[in-house]
Parts: structure tokens; C-alpha cells; sequence
């Protein structure tokens, strides 16, 4: 099944290693850009309609319902005008044309409906958003199991195959490609069946997420229990009338404590409870959504779900996944065992410092707080000084200034937005060039109740060309969960955190750089292990001497990173590079062998090869899986993809960018315009061999991990 969301999650190098899957780690101000523009979000009304951003966030839940059965309404009219079409008769424009301008429509459409779920400030409106969501998720089941339509896409393959543009033809060949994978190939009791599992999955993935969503669990610590935690941190939390503090857990609370309190069983209940969200009823749903696609794949003649799901893949099947899963597993291995080696002499070393037991093991409580040492120890990264020097106003300014010089855009703050809550920031996009608008983004950057708890960039509204001819201008958010600014105290980033925000926000400039003619190839709709790879590149730029230096500055006195901090920062890349990668290895494996059965047990799958692999036993009575959202938000059987990815990433960026430049606005226009402009209308692949001049190769991978020696010595 597609990602119906559009929703690119967070980066897997940085914060989904520090966020949602981990055991390992862990004001308001104007905003200045460099070109000092600001506009009135009324001066865009001037601009044609295409170039209006006309997205409502003030939907009442009545209307979000009323508007939902009005979108299904229109899109199934214009299904049905093309499945009634005389099959003599079928031609491009009363075929492929209408179902292009109706998916235009309704991805258009559809999001001011779905994505309330993940930001709206009133639960009402997020449980009309969510009942929409299910809603519209039936409807898709209902459109792409189109028998009519789909006969006709055959006869206009077997007239037409040839005299069409080239997006076209690969329009015309994944809408056939889609419905032979949605069985229409195949008997009427058959594709009953397909229907009725489809929807039940729609319905169940919306569940799982939406029960995480919602997931406000708050455990109670005395100041005691809170001990290595900064003064600013333990002053941010919420108190209860006998002194005792609230401690969520949402990312800024979660993540510090894990990575700094000196605490061992503190660390324990917050690493329990944060593995143990939504434990029950999501344990319940994915083993329900298991045993459901593995009988859709059954049906349409695949031997698993991920064998399904990675057809459409530059992977191709689950043995060529395993292949380069297991060969990277034999790399990291020993590096892994060194690493965890030493965390113990660590933990061994606190325990009689501190006047603890020491118990020879290592915990997945102790894991983020040992890898913290890790760097603090090899790396002497000093991360109580490291961020006074990221204030989130000054990070914005630096990412913004950075992405437009690097990829030839200019981006104007709008002024009195209409926006889903008041922190929210809107910008426009124009080519610095021609000066022409080509898109919008939201920025929705601290959490607040209901929100989504992760960090992901939402596609909002498709660049395409409407039915007018004219371009249609994308919109996308980007959506993160930093540590919102109080009277007395800035929003102050972690470096991982920068990492997750330009991270993010690659994804975003790929929604809005894109240049595609149908909304099916617009902006991150590529194949899913190609998605990640225009925004892991970009993460290299905050590993970077000059790109980080426009971007931070302290946030008492302007001063800049001393020269001898800022090289054991970038020095500290490599650190815990085995165990880090190791974990995504597990993770990917639990997906693929989740995805290769009929039915699992998935608490005990994972904790199975969290102890092989990473050798970390899993906490008992927890449930990782139970939120690993991946799983039921269009990752599933793909998750290998970040991996996968970055190989491909790190060879992009040290062929072209840290040859010739990583701010060389040439190299970058030339990556906007090869990469980002294509969107999914070219083949990954293609895009990598064009801007590369060769194929790629994982070299620049390894150097990245600081595997150069393992290298050298095995060749």
C-alpha cells in the first residue's frame, strides 16, 4: 500500500536514532532571512489562482466532514465518466488526462482534511481529521480497485503506448503496474477479498498512529532522582503540589534524561515506559496488520508482504535486502563489540565512582546514557556548552540563508499567516532567478498536546500542471518537536537536533522543488529506498566547519563557536558508529522478518535481535514495536530504506558537493535541478548516474562511519 500521508519521517542518521526507536542515545522572534523580505499574506492574492496557497486550517468538524463526502463525491464522478468511455473510443485526453487533472484535485483536497489529525490544537477537530482520514483511506481502496478504469488504461497502453510525452507513458505504466498489484487482474472473489483486507489495513494503520498521537503518559521524580540533568532542563518541567516534577515522554523531556541523569533506575522507568507506549492495544493491531498483508501478498501472488512491497523498489526483493543488511552487519560487527566493550568499562568506572553496584551488563537504559560518555570522554564534546551556541532563531536564520544560496531561492516570511496555531510560521518560495513564486512551507517547530511526536515533513499540496495547463505551486510543512522558549529561557537546539531540521527540511525543498507534470510523481513520490536520499545528503552540511558557523552563534553574546569545540564536534561523527548502526540493522531486520511470516510474535521477534545483533537484551514487558511508527505509516517491509539510502547519499555528497564545494551554488542548482526538479518522474537510479557520471558505489559510506580502515584491510 502507498503512503496515502505524503509524510516523509525524520532521519534516521540523527533523531529517529534519538527519538522514536531509540535505546541507543537519545521566544518567539521575527525571523530576518538575508534578503530581509517579508510579505503580507494577502499580497499573494494579486498572483494568479495556480500560484494561491488557498489551504483552509480553520475547518470546523462538520465541515471536514461535509467537505469529505463533497471531495469523494467529485473524485468518483470523475472515475466514472472514465469507466464509462467507449472502449472504440478511448483516447488520451478522456482517459489518462481525467484521472490525472481528478488526482491533481484530490491531492489538493484531501490534505486540509487528513492533516489536522497531526497538528490541530482542538481534539474534536483531530478526531474529525482522523474519521476523514479512515474515510478517504476507504475511498482510495474503492478507486484503485476500478475493474472499469483499468480496462480501459489497457486499451489506451495497447493505442497509444508510444505517441505520449515520456511522463506520460510512465504515468499510464504505474497506473497498470498499481492495478495488477491491487489484483485487478484477477477473479471478482478475489479482488472482493482484496478490497475488504485493504480496508481493514487503511483502518488499522490510522489507529495505531493516531493511539500514539494521543499517548500522554507522565511519570513523577524528586529532584534526587533527577541528578546530572542541566539547571534549565529540570526548571523547564511542570511541578506537583508536593514537589515532586512531571517528566513526559515527549522527545525534549525524554531524550536529555536518558542521555544525562546520573540515576540508573530513573533511567529505567523512563526507558520501560517509553518502550512500553501504547503497548497493549498497538501490540494487538500490528500483529493484526501482519497476518492481514500477509494474506493480501498470499492473494496477489507474492511469497511475503515484503516481496510485495519491495517490487516497486530500487531493492527489488527481500533477498537482495538481506544481502546487503547481512554484508553490513559483517563490517560493523567487530566495530559494534569494541564499542560495547568499552561502554561497559564505562558503566564499570561510574558504578564505583558513584557507589553503585556494578552488574557487568549493559541495559537499554544505560546505552544512551554510556554513549553520551562516549563522546564527552573520546570526543571531550562539551554538550552543555555545544547548546548555547544553537538558539533555534539563529539556527532557522543560518538553515534558510543556507538552502537558498546553495540551491538559487529566495524565501519571504509571510506576515498574519492563516495558520493551524499560532506558532506556526508560513514562507514563500521564489526562484532567485526569475523571481517567480514556486511554492510554500510551513514551519510547526515545538510540541504542544494532540501534535504528532515525531519530526516529519508533510506534503501538502502538489506542484503539477492542472487542468488548465498551468502549474499548479506545491506546499509542504515541516513538523518537529523542539524545546519551546520560555520568559527566561531561548529554545535551545542539541546538535542532533539541527541535524533532524535540515534533515526535515531537505525534504521539504524536495516537495517544493519539484517540477513534475502529475501530482503522482510530485515532489518524495519516489520509490521509497531512493525517498531519503536528497535529505540524508543534506544532513552532511551540519557536519561541516562553514555551514555551521552560519547557523549558530550564542545566544547571550553573538559569539561564535570556539575553533576547538567546533572541531571536536565534527570529530565526534564517528563516535559510537558501530552500535548505532548495528540498531538500524536490527530495526530493519525486525521489519523484514515481521514481513516474510504469516504471523508473529512481535515483541519477541525484536528482543531476539536486539540480543543477536546489537547484544542488548530488550527491557522485559516491553514492546518496542508497539511504537515504531514506521511500521504502520508506509514503511513496512521498507524500513532497510535508510540504510539503503545513505549509501547513496554519501556518495552524492563526496563525489560532487566536498570535491567542488559544499556551498557551490553551481553544484547546487545542478542537484535541484537533476535530483529535486525530477521528483518520481525519473527512476532513482537515473537521477544518481546523471548527476554522478557513473554509477554509484558505497565507498563514501564507509569513510562516513569511519570505516576506512575495516576497508582497506579486507581489500
Amino acid at each position: 500500500m502507498e503512503n496515502i500521508h505524503n509524510m516523509q519521517p525524520c532521519s534516521i542518521s540523527s533523531t529517529v536514532l534519538f527519538s522514536l526507536l531509540v535505546i541507543l542515545s537519545s521566544s518567539r522572534l521575527k525571523m530576518t532571512l538575508q534578503n530581509g523580505s517579508v510579505i503580507s499574506a494577502y499580497s499573494c492574492s494579486s498572483t494568479a489562482d495556480k500560484n494561491n496557497n488557498n489551504l483552509r486550517w480553520d475547518l470546523t468538524p462538520e465541515e471536514i466532514r461535509h467537505r469529505t463526502e463533497k471531495l469523494i463525491q467529485r473524485i468518483k464522478q470523475a472515475y466514472d465518466t472514465v469507466g464509462s468511455v467507449d472502449i472504440g473510443k478511448v483516447c488520451f485526453e478522456n482517459t489518462l488526462q481525467v484521472i490525472a487533472d481528478a488526482k491533481a484535485d484530490y491531492a489538493a483536497s484531501r490534505h486540509v482534511l487528513d492533516f489536522p489529525q497531526y497538528v490541530a490544537p482542538c481534539k474534536e477537530v483531530r478526531f474529525a481529521s482522523t474519521e476523514a482520514d479512515k474515510r478517504l483511506s476507504d475511498f482510495d481502496v474503492e478507486v484503485s480497485m476500478r475493474a472499469d478504469v483499468f480496462q480501459r488504461l489497457l486499451v489506451l497502453q495497447e493505442k497509444q503506448s508510444g505517441d505520449l510525452l515520456p511522463e506520460s507513458e510512465r504515468f499510464l505504466g504505474r497506473l497498470i503496474k498499481l492495478g495488477k498489484r491491487n489484483g485487478l487482474h484477477l477473479s471478482e472473489d478475489i479482488q472482493d477479498e482484496i478490497k475488504l483486507i485493504s480496508k481493514q489495513l487503511s483502518e488499522l494503520s490510522i489507529d495505531f498512529n493516531q493511539n500514539l498521537n494521543e499517548e500522554n503518559t507522565t511519570l513523577l521524580f524528586s529532584k534526587e532522582e533527577l541528578v546530572g540533568l542541566a539547571e534549565s532542563y529540570v526548571n523547564g518541567l511542570e511541578k506537583t503540589e508536593d514537589g515532586q516534577y512531571k517528566v513526559t515522554l515527549a522527545y525534549p523531556h525524554y531524550f536529555p534524561l536518558m542521555k544525562r541523569c546520573h540515576v540508573p533506575e530513573t533511567r529505567r522507568k523512563m526507558e520501560k515506559a517509553f518502550h512500553s507506549r501504547c503497548k497493549d492495544v498497538n501490540t494487538a493491531i500490528l500483529e493484526k496488520l501482519i497476518e492481514l498483508r500477509a494474506r493480501l501478498a498470499k492473494l496477489l501472488g507474492f511469497s511475503s508482504h515484503a516481496n510485495y512491497m519491495l517490487e516497486m523498489t530500487m531493492a527489488k526483493n527481500s533477498e537482495n535486502v538481506a544481502r546487503f543488511l547481512d554484508e553490513l552487519y559483517e563490517r560493523l560487527r567487530p566495530v559494534g563489540e569494541k564499542e560495547r566493550h568499552y561502554l561497559l568499562s564505562l558503566k564499570d568506572a561510574d558504578c564505583e565512582r558513584r557507589g553503585l553496584d556494578f552488574d557487568g551488563q549493559l541495559h537499554a537504559w544505560d546505552m544512551p546514557y554510556y554513549m553520551n560518555q562516549v563522546e564527552q570522554v573520546k570526543f571531550a564534546v562539551d554538550k552543555d556548552k555545544l547548546i548555547e551556541y544553537f538558539p533555534l532563531e539563529v539556527v532557522t536564520k543560518g538553515l534558510l540563508d543556507i538552502y537558498q544560496d546553495l540551491l538559487g531561492l529566495t524565501f519571504q516570511q509571510v506576515e498574519n499567516p492563516h495558520v493551524w496555531h499560532d506558532s506556526v510560521k508560513l514562507y514563500s518560495v521564489l526562484d532567485s532567478l526569475t523571481g517567480n513564486q514556486i511554492g510554500q512551507f510551513y514551519l510547526d517547530l515545538h510540541p504542544r498536546e494532540g501534535k504528532y511526536s515525531h519530526a516529519a515533513c508533510f506534503g501538502l499540496q502538489p506542484g503539477c500542471v492542472g487542468p488548465d495547463g498551468d502549474r499548479r505551486m506545491p506546499v509542504a510543512a515541516m513538523v518537529a518537536n523542539f524545546t519551546k522558549p520560555t520568559s527566561t529561557w531561548p529554545s535551545l537546539l542539541q546538535h542532533h537536533e539541527v541535524e533532524t531540521f535540515f534533515h526535515e527540511f531537505g525534504h521539504v525543498m524536495h516537495e517544493l522543488c519539484s517540477r513534475s507534470r502529475y501530482a503522482e510523481f510530485s515532489g518524495t513520490q519516489v520509490e521509497t529506498d531512493f525517498v531519503e536520499v536528497p535529505s540524508q545528503m543534506l544532513e552532511n552540511w551540519v557536519w561541516e566547519k562553514e555551514p555551521l558557523r552560519k547557523m549558530s552563534r550564542h545566544y547571550k553574546d553573538d559569539s561564535p563557536i570556539p575553533d576547538a569545540l567546533l572541531g571536536k564536534l565534527i570529530a565526534s561523527r564517528v563516535a559510537n558508529t558501530g552500535l548505532m548502526n548495528l540498531r538500524q540493522i536490527v530495526l530493519s531486520k525486525a521489519d523484514q522478518t515481521l514481513h516474510t511470516k504469516d504471523r508473529a510474535d512481535t515483541a519477541a521477534e525484536f528482543a531476539k535481535l536486539s540480543k543477536d545483533i546489537l547484544g542488548i537484551p530488550a527491557t522485559p514487558g516491553t514492546n518496542m514495536t508497539a511504537s515504531f511508527s514506521h511500521l504502520a505509516g508506509g514503511y513496512d517491509g521498507q524500513y532497510y530504506s535508510y540504510l539503503w539510502s545513505e549509501v547513496y547519499s554519501m556518495d552524492i555528497f563526496f563525489t560532487r558537493f566536498k570535491k567542488e564545494g559544499i556551498l557551490n551554488p553551481k553544484v547546487g542548482r545542478e542537484y535541484r535541478r537533476v535530483v529535486l526538479e525530477a521528483g518520481g518522474s525519473v527512476d532513482g537510479m537515473e537521477m544518481l548516474k546523471t548527476f554522478l557520471g557513473r554509477e554509484p558505489c558505497q565507498d563514501a559510506f564507509f569513510q562516513c562511519k569511519g570505516l576506512t580502515q575495516t576497508i582497506t584491510e579486507q581489500n
